[in-house]
């Protein structure tokens, strides 16, 4: 296993988990238990967060470019 395959795999495990926690949150009904899980999280995101950066320091992911002034009012003018 290339050490990329491994981050990717990681981000994806990650990102699955979020997605949990996030429709737990949604469900949860003691303020307490809520309160837990956002912090949980918000901690995944930060995790989330350093993964991406990895993987963009070692050019194993290449964002997208910015959207010109042109595609944005584009995009604004149809959900207008």
């Amino acid at each position: 296993m290339t050490e990329k395959v491994a981050l990717d795999d990681v981000l994806s495990c990650t990102n699955s988990a979020i997605t949990l926690l996030c429709y737990t949150i949604q469900q949860a009904n003691n303020k307490n238990f809520r309160d837990t899980i956002v912090n949980a999280r918000d901690n995944l995101e930060d995790i989330q967060w350093q993964i991406y950066l990895i993987n963009k320091e070692k050019g194993y992911y290449v964002p997208a470019a910015p959207a010109g002034e042109a595609d944005i009012e584009q995009v604004k003018n149809s959900i207008n």
